[in-house]
């Protein structure tokens, strides 16, 4: 099988960077809402559960969309599944200004996390147009465009939410959020080139779970998938519980918490434009990988014994810094050694198990949180321990791998 994916005049590196930019208008759509949603769900007069649910709904999308758009986009290419899926995506906020009540609600955001479900076809892309050694810088800058939006698009929710005047009250914000899709999805479509031709060869591409086998089995990408399925476990369960274990070890509210996580956001971005790519380029991917899981571990079993607010914001921070330097890398190794027909659905399968973990770590975090409140960063941090020997044996696989295909002789 050929190792060159199909391709029309491809698009130059910097293409990848005019993408990121587009793609901020999503991620800055996204940070507008997240926050309102627990209000917005209130505002149906919703129970716990319900917002609950309404708040999973997105992952459970999630998991279903990664492989398939990632799938689709290594058949028909980047381009048209991207201007569909933001698209949708758009609408799907828009209906969700209108929506009568949280079941509506419910199915609205199971459907746009479907089309959210598009993280793969955006790597897939960097993937098309890097080269391998400069793939984690690429991918750190959308995980840092990712944070960014995260950080402003709170801010922007709030400003235009009326709570006061129930329902109605959210729809500005969303308006806002569906127009941010939209106009990034019709600016892909004028301005980002596509970076594959249409694939009208005869590869063969497995279904989602026969692939996922496929995977699983593989010497890297398998290792690399259980990473972020238990790194994603530990981190989410902490995110869902953190406000409650604040309330009760500090008695913060929620400026105290929003504040705490500006700073997680602010040095997430920062270490992801500035820090991760030189890192990764002069030390190595796995080792950074490694690292990063390392740090993560000593920050979470630390945070029970935080004796204060500040300590607590200086341990997230860190800890964010050590997931911030081992994330892109991620991406990087799986596109590397991905067959490159199939590099979409595999990036896809892994976003999978992220947004898997999403849904399963919180609920993990809100059964153990009633036996101590430190029991989710007990949990978390013994999850993460298995990461880092994960990460140094991906680590060798892939360089054994490298040494296989430079031993090849040329086609």
């Amino acid at each position: 099988m050929s190792q060159t994916p199909p391709r029309e005049a491809t698009p130059p590196p910097w293409a990848a960077l005019s993408l990121i930019g587009l793609i901020f208008l999503n991620m800055l759509g996204f940070g507008i809402i997240v926050p309102l949603l627990p209000f917005y769900a209130k505002s149906f007069d919703a129970p716990a559960w319900q917002i609950t649910l309404i708040f999973s709904a997105f992952s459970v999308g999630t998991f279903f969309g990664e492989p398939y758009w990632g799938r689709l986009s290594d058949k028909y290419g980047r381009k048209p599944l991207l201007v569909m899926t933001i698209l949708a995506n758009g609408l799907c906020y828009l209906a969700l200004a209108f929506a009568p009540n949280a079941w509506a609600a419910f199915f609205i955001r199971l459907l746009g996390g479907l089309f959210s479900g598009n993280g793969s076809i955006i790597q897939g892309y960097i993937a098309d147009v890097t080269p391998p050694e400069r793939r984690t810088r690429q991918m750190s800058w959308m995980s840092a465009a990712w944070n960014v939006g995260l950080i402003v698009g709170p801010g922007l929710g709030g400003i235009f939410a009326k709570p006061s005047l129930g329902h109605v009250g959210f729809q500005l914000p969303l308006f806002i959020s569906a127009g941010l899709f939209m106009t990034s999805s019709f600016l892909i479509l004028l301005f980002i080139r596509e970076s594959r031709q249409r694939d009208e060869s005869n590869t063969f591409r497995p279904n989602r779970w026969a692939a996922t086998g496929e995977a699983a089995r593989h010497p890297v990408i398998g290792r690399l998938m259980l990473v972020t399925f238990l790194v994603g476990f530990a981190f989410t369960g902490i995110e869902a519980i953190f406000g409650l274990w604040t309330e009760a070890r500090f008695g913060w509210g929620p400026r105290q918490i929003g504040w705490a996580f500006m700073f997680v956001g602010v040095a997430s971005a920062v270490t992801q434009l500035f820090i991760t790519a030189p890192l990764s380029e002069k030390f190595g991917q796995a080792t950074m990988l490694a690292i990063g899981m390392a740090i993560t571990v000593v920050c979470i079993g630390l945070q029970p014994f935080s004796p204060m607010g500040t300590t607590t914001i200086v341990l997230m921070s860190l800890s964010a810094i050590g997931q911030s330097v081992a994330w892109p890398n991620v991406s990087a190794l799986i596109s590397e050694t991905a067959d490159p027909h199939r590099q979409g659905q595999i990036l896809g399968l892994n976003n999978a198990m992220g947004a898997l973990a999403r849904v399963v770590g919180p609920q993990c975090a809100g059964a153990t949180f009633p036996i101590s409140i430190h029991a989710p960063f007990v949990q978390g941090a013994i999850m993460v321990v298995p990461a880092i020997f994960l990460a140094i044996s991906a680590g060798r696989r892939a360089r054994a791998w490298r040494e296989a295909q430079a031993a090849q002789p040329p086609p």
